[in-house]
């Protein structure tokens, strides 16, 4: 072979590399460019859930403030619920007391 086509074919496959590297490039590129459309996506998709979840937040909130004074209002029926079963029980056991000793008394009277 003569050195032009030597010289020649070097520069051949010089340009099939640069062609090869500009293509590995243009790939590299797509899939990037692929991957930051796909991160963007997720990133809005996020946005959209985190607006969703506040929307529902405040919802709750307004919610909560108007289940407040129910709930403490059950809370203060329930004390005196609470309050009311122990004066009954304590007068029932006073009753209770009262009977048993008053028919205690009653049949030692008639036994005599």
């Amino acid at each position: 072979m003569t050195s032009d086509a030597i010289v020649h074919q070097q520069l051949g496959t010089l340009l099939a590399e640069v062609k090869n590297l500009r293509e590995d490039f243009r790939r590299s590129e797509d899939k990037s460019d692929a991957s930051r459309a796909s991160i963007h996506r997720r990133l809005d998709e996020m946005v959209e859930r985190v607006g969703t979840l506040e929307g529902s937040t405040t919802a709750m909130q307004g919610d909560i403030s108007e289940m407040k004074p129910v709930t403490e209002d059950v809370r203060k029926w329930k004390l005196m619920g609470m309050g009311a079963l122990g004066v009954i029980g304590i007068g029932g056991a006073a009753l209770g007391v009262t009977f048993a000793d008053t028919v205690k008394r009653l049949l030692a009277a008639l036994h005599g």
